[in-house]
């Protein structure tokens, strides 16, 4: 008996006793990985326990830190109840990561606490493993110059780890850039000599690896900068020469990677509606699996009309935060595929309500993810859980560091093209690694996990009514 009763001790967290649980501390690392600026977070408990969470990449740490005297001494079992504490502290985009990071570590904590993964907590699975689908990563600028040469340096990276889907990055503002002597496009003279001086997507060469050179998200914005004007009030043009240049360097992308491979694109540029549709037309012979963030995301009516006006299936949602901000988008059927971030949209579950929702409306599901193996795993646990979800993101086929970022028990993450979340409590990781870390440190910082005692006492009124 005595025997039976230790070995049943294996299988249970003597430490833990969920009940008793509860979150005394907040701290961040900030690691490039993706080729962006990433922070992760973590939780710490009186029970030894640590939640391991991701802010969203190119945000800030402030967006999680205010939020840390609100949540100490709470139960991080109470996921719910800590979420619809905070969630009113989350806007789009980045301004979604600190809300999101912090529900991504209560999540990671309840299934430690528990000794079961996050995915059972939500419903249990549909799926084993995870389609991905290979984004640019580090492509070096001279891989970029023409179609064929992106095209190949995609499928170089799609073949490096056996994935059969893809996305590309190709703006209008890039193929003017190209040809800067040549009328790609029309519009103000101060944007066009922006646009022909530093294309949004422009890379530099990383002179010590050979790689594009990692640049941090956020831009300086400036007043004059027509990268923080929205896509409809630029009054940028594209004429049928620049049409015809688009669609040339696309056709190579098309016949590097295959005809049978399905491929995406994302940022088309900052155009509007009309130039949209002229451009989305010539578009349609390629077969595309899905153009991304054509418009921004809250223009719900304008996505109607994009949509209608062609066969190519649109996307978008990666800088959407909550259910709510999405059902429009889904029930008008604006988009055929919602594409949300669980660093910014509020979280795991709040995916999932995403997911749940748009499969009422007929619209499928991939997940943007630009982030770490952490941002990966949470995303991962989403897909498993969720009917209507088809891919994941990786931008990080040139980081041979990725997946060392943590530590975790079982094979690889990905295998033969799929992601594999493993079947360890939480999100499936034990903790960080620290030594990797510290050798990809974000320009800037020399630590990590520092004390974050000055967010300890913040307080403010939260109600939102009088």
């Amino acid at each position: 008996m005595k025997k039976f009763a230790e070995d049943a001790l294996n299988y249970v967290n003597t430490y833990s006793k969920p009940s008793e649980l509860k979150i005394t501390d907040m701290r961040f690392a900030h690691v490039e990985s993706s080729s962006v600026h990433c922070i992760l977070l973590k939780l710490y408990t009186n029970q030894g326990l640590v939640g391991m969470g991701e802010i969203r990449d190119g945000a800030s740490a402030t967006y999680a830190a205010m939020l840390k005297s609100r949540i100490l001494g709470e139960n991080p079992c109470d996921v719910d109840y800590i979420f619809r504490k905070i969630r009113q502290f989350a806007g789009p985009s980045r301004q979604g990561g600190g809300v999101s990071g912090i529900e991504i570590a209560l999540w990671d904590l309840a299934g430690k606490a528990y000794q079961i993964p996050v995915y059972r907590m939500l419903g249990g699975k549909f799926r084993d493993s995870l389609r991905m689908y290979c984004d640019h990563g580090r492509t070096p600028p001279e891989e970029r110059m023409d179609g064929t040469a992106q095209g190949m340096a995609l499928k170089k990276r799609m073949d490096r780890f056996q994935m059969k889907m893809c996305k590309t990055i190709l703006g209008i503002e890039d193929i003017q850039k190209l040809y800067p002597n040549e009328a790609i496009l029309s519009g103000p003279p101060d944007y066009l000599a922006q646009i022909k001086r530093e294309a949004e997507n422009t890379t530099h060469r990383d002179s010590a690896t050979g790689l594009a050179a990692v640049k941090d998200k956020p831009f300086l914005r400036k007043k004059e900068d027509f990268r923080y004007v929205s896509h409809p009030h630029t009054m940028l043009r594209i004429t049928e020469h620049g049409l015809d240049r688009y669609e040339e360097y696309l056709s190579k992308i098309r016949e590097a990677v295959g005809w049978q491979t399905p491929l995406a694109i994302d940022h088309l540029g900052h155009i509007g509606l009309e130039d949209a549709c002229k451009l989305l037309q010539r578009l349609e012979k390629y077969h595309l699996m899905w153009v991304e963030d054509v418009l921004p995301w809250y223009l719900t009516k304008e996505y109607k009309i994009l949509s209608r006006s062609t066969r190519t299936p649109l996307a978008t949602g990666e800088d959407i935060c909550f259910v709510e901000n999405a059902q429009q988008l889904c029930q008008e059927r604006g988009i055929a595929v919602i594409h949300p971030d669980v660093c910014s949209a509020g979280g795991i579950l709040e995916c999932k309500k995403i997911g749940d929702m748009a499969q009422k409306y007929g619209v499928s599901m991939s997940m943007h993810m630009c982030e770490t193996p952490l941002a990966a795993l949470a995303t991962g646990h989403v897909g498993l859980a969720t009917e209507n979800f088809f891919a994941m993101e990786f931008n990080a086929p040139d980081d041979e560091y990725w997946e060392e970022m943590i530590q975790f028990q079982g094979g690889p993450l990905i295998q033969n093209g799929m992601f594999v979340v493993p079947e360890r409590p939480g999100l499936g990781a034990d903790d960080f690694n620290d030594e990797v870390i510290r050798q990809h440190l974000w320009p800037g910082y020399t630590a990590v996990w520092e004390e974050t005692e000055q967010w300890d006492s913040e307080r403010s009124s939260d109600r939102v009514w009088s």
